[in-house]
This record gives structure tokens, C-alpha cells and sequence, in this order.
């Protein structure tokens, strides 16, 4: 072999690294675009289930669970339930030692009547329903959010003369960070928390104080969505810690929990950049260290949700190609599913990173754009991507980095039923979540 062969192939091995750098670390290719999941064929998962359909590696999850556990060592670290949420994700979550956030009285009860220790969890939301709270003390979980000065009345009331919850506030510390407009919400421009800025905060805890069956036990804050720098968590901490000094000196209180959220960063593809936990946890640590030194208060336990960031990468989704053509010069792929299942690229503008298995192209690449099947046109999942020219109804495509915000954020939008959700293990398939039928869809219409 020459010098040349050693040097293609050193290069080819590089490319091949890199084209699956942001698939679950399980994932292997063989012969024939032969894509495998934790030694699983995803080729085989498609036949037996049908597109389109949602992968998730457990072990991937797990690992990323140890991750943040062995980071965050002495904090508590609670998944956070919005990003995707069934039976079987609520058991490996408890099993991995971690807590769980819920944002309604449905992922909270799925979680209770799954097993999950109710005191491990936490409710937060901004326009909690009567029977949001009612759920969460008859189920008596371990803290709820308050995000409102309205919800502190409603709260002790439901709770009543004798009753006791621990409830955290949550505070817009002014600090903005996030991948998109739209998930930036540690600003005062959004609807989410109480003001640091304007005084509102302050005044919410006085409140909360004054109602003795509230145990406030910290300050929460979540400052967005797929943010990749430390920074304004940094930030975050100093001018929460002023505020919980504020509070020891005028009420004579020391808050004993700090909670920073999520929206920690991921890479969607090869290249992004993500937010690194274990660097994220230790320079965490010492700006605490130094804002409670400096202001003369003990150390709060800290608390933190990853959500994206423990149960996305574990995802891949699988589609069908049905038609392929090109319009205006530009090449479409529609494939079987769209908006329906992900509609984050409508929303935000999500780039992904689809790939070609099943066979394999000796065909160049080209730019294409992955459209979804629904009656909107911009319904499309993927733009100008590299996939192979001689692209046909028929293949399929795979989208990773899908775990998170997909199924969550899914609809019947055109009546198309939800997508199954498939789990891989040491060479075997299981499913967690079945398909959504049309017998379901039309058991709800009691019209006729």
C-alpha cells in the first residue's frame, strides 16, 4: 500500500468520523450504507414499524445522565421533562439517580403513576392551572416554581391554613442568552419570572414570607435554550446572589438552594458548537464560591435541568423518501413526515444534518432540501443539505441529534398520527411509544 492509499484512507476514516460526530456514540456503519444503533439495523427498525419513526438509544441517554451526575456532584441535577417524556424515559431517568421538572398536571401524573418519587420533582410553568396545582399537592411533589405574584395567593390557598409546600421563585436575572429569539427567557421582555431590574422579585418574596404554609426554599432562574456559552450563567449566579443577600438583610432569612435551569447547548451538526457540562459545573462552582464569599453567605445547593442536552443526541428520526423533483432549480425530497412531528425547524430555523442509509451512493452529492408532506410551504425539515443526486422514492433518511423537542412538540396536524418511539439496547429493539392511529384520532371527535 503507498503513501497515497495510507493518506485516502486515513482521510476517508476522518470523514466518516465527522459525518456521524453528532450521532449516538453506539452508532456504527457496515457495508451497503448499512447504519447500525446500538447494533441494531435502523434499516430494520424502519421495516418493522414503519415511518416515520423515532430511535433512542438508552445507552446514550444514560451515559449523558452519568455525565451530569458525575459533574454535578454535589447538586441536584433534574431532567427536564418538556424536551420528551413517556414511561420508559421516566424509569431509566429515576434508575440514573436524577430529579424530574414538569410543566403540567400530565407530566406529572405520567411520572407519579411510572414510579417516579414525587419529592424528586419539581413543577414549574407560568400559567399553572387550578388543576396544575391541585395535582401537584395532592401528589405532594417536592417543590413548585412560583412565577407569578398572583400564583402566591392561589398557592396558599389551595394549600390551606395547615397545609406546607416548598416553592422556589422564579427570577429574570436581565441576562440574555439563547440560540433564537423566541427561547430567550432571562430577559424582562418575555413572559416568563419575576424582575430583578424593576423590583418585582423583592416583592414576591416578601409576599411568599408572608404566608407561613409557603417554605421558600431558593431562587430559580432559566435563562433560554441551546446556549453554548458559560457566560451568562456566570452572570446569573452574581446577580442572584446579590439578590439573596438583599433578602438576608431584610428579612433575615439565608436561601439554602440555588436553582440555574437548563438550555444547554447540543450540536444539531457536525462542527456546532455545544456547551460542555463538566466545564459548565466547575467554573459554576467557584463563581459561587467567590459571589457567596464576597457577600458574606453560606454556599446554596445548586440545582440545574438539562433536558436537550441528556435526551437529544440519543435521537434519530426515520423517514421514506416519497417523491423527489426539482423546482426552480432547487432539488426537493419529500419525505413522510414534516411539521406534524418536527416542527422546530418552522419555529426556529433548526439546521440538520440528514444522511442517506440503507444503500449506498457512489453518486455526487448535491444540495437538497428536505420537505415534509404537510399542506404548508414551510414545511421543511432540512435546506440545501449534501445528499446523494441519484436520491429515489422509496430511500431512507435519517435525522439525528432527534430526541428532544420533536415528539413533544408534535401534532395531527392534516390528521397524520404521531410517529412510534422506538428504543435500542445491546443489539435489541423496543417500543415505548406506539403510533398514533386514526382509530385514535377519530375515538375524540363525539361530533356525529
Amino acid at each position: 500500500m503507498t503513501l497515497t492509499d495510507l493518506l485516502g484512507d486515513a482521510a476517508g476514516s476522518a470523514d466518516a468520523c465527522r459525518a456521524f460526530s453528532v450521532w449516538p456514540a453506539t452508532t456504527t456503519e457496515e457495508g451497503g450504507g448499512r447504519v447500525l444503533l446500538a447494533g441494531v439495523p435502523l434499516a430494520d427498525i424502519a421495516e418493522a414499524h414503519g415511518t416515520p419513526v423515532y430511535v433512542l438509544d438508552e445507552a446514550e441517554i444514560r451515559d449523558r445522565c452519568r455525565t451530569y451526575r458525575a459533574a454535578f456532584a454535589d447538586a441536584d441535577v433534574h431532567y427536564a421533562a418538556k424536551a420528551f417524556l413517556c414511561r420508559g424515559l421516566v424509569r431509566l431517568v429515576d434508575e440514573e439517580g436524577l430529579g424530574l421538572d414538569v410543566c403540567s398536571a400530565g407530566e406529572l401524573a405520567l411520572a407519579v403513576t411510572a414510579g417516579f418519587p414525587p419529592e424528586r420533582i419539581l413543577l414549574h410553568g407560568n400559567a399553572k392551572s387550578p388543576s396544575d396545582l391541585d395535582t401537584a399537592l395532592r401528589l405532594r411533589v417536592g417543590r413548585i416554581v412560583i412565577d407569578s405574584a398572583a400564583e402566591i395567593a392561589r398557592l396558599a390557598a389551595a394549600v390551606g391554613p395547615r397545609g406546607h409546600q416548598r416553592v422556589m421563585l422564579r427570577v429574570t436575572p436581565g441576562v440574555a442568552a439563547g440560540g433564537h429569539a423566541k427561547v430567550r427567557t432571562g430577559t424582562d421582555d418575555q413572559k416568563f419570572g419575576l424582575s430583578l431590574r424593576d423590583g418585582h422579585a423583592q416583592h414576591a418574596v416578601a409576599r411568599v414570607f408572608g404566608q407561613p404554609q409557603l417554605e421558600l426554599t431558593g431562587l430559580h432562574c432559566h435563562l433560554g435554550s441551546q446556549i453554548t456559552e458559560v457566560k451568562p450563567y456566570l452572570t446569573a449566579v452574581r446577580r442572584l446572589v446579590g439578590l439573596m443577600a438583599r433578602i438576608r438583610d431584610a428579612h433575615g432569612v439565608v436561601l439554602p438552594e440555588l436553582d440555574l435551569g437548563g438550555g444547554h447547548g447540543i450540536a444539531y451538526r457536525p462542527g456546532d458548537p455545544v456547551l460542555d457540562p463538566t466545564a459548565l459545573a466547575r467554573r459554576l462552582r467557584t463563581t459561587l464560591a467567590q459571589s457567596c464569599a464576597a457577600a458574606g453567605l453560606p454556599v446554596p445547593r445548586l440545582l440545574v435541568e438539562p433536558g436537550r442536552a441528556v435526551v437529544g443526541p440519543a435521537g434519530v428520526a426515520l423517514y421514506r423518501v416519497l417523491a423527489v423533483k426539482t423546482s426552480g432549480g432547487r432539488g426537493f425530497a419529500a419525505v413522510d413526515g414534516g411539521m406534524s412531528d418536527n416542527p422546530r425547524p418552522a419555529l426556529y430555523g433548526v439546521r440538520y444534518a440528514p444522511r442517506l442509509i440503507g444503500r449506498h451512493s457512489t453518486a455526487p452529492a448535491v444540495p437538497t432540501i428536505v420537505a415534509g408532506r404537510h399542506c404548508e410551504a414551510g414545511d421543511l425539515l432540512a435546506e440545501d443539505v449534501e445528499l446523494p443526486a441519484d436520491l429515489r422514492p422509496g430511500d431512507l433518511l435519517a435525522v439525528p441529534v432527534a430526541g428532544a423537542y420533536h415528539l413533544s412538540m408534535a401534532s395531527s396536524y392534516n390528521l397524520v398520527g404521531r410517529p412510534p418511539v422506538v428504543a435500542v439496547r445491546d443489539g435489541a429493539a423496543r417500543l415505548l411509544v406506539r403510533r398514533e392511529t386514526l382509530k385514535d384520532l377519530s375515538a375524540r371527535d363525539v361530533g356525529v
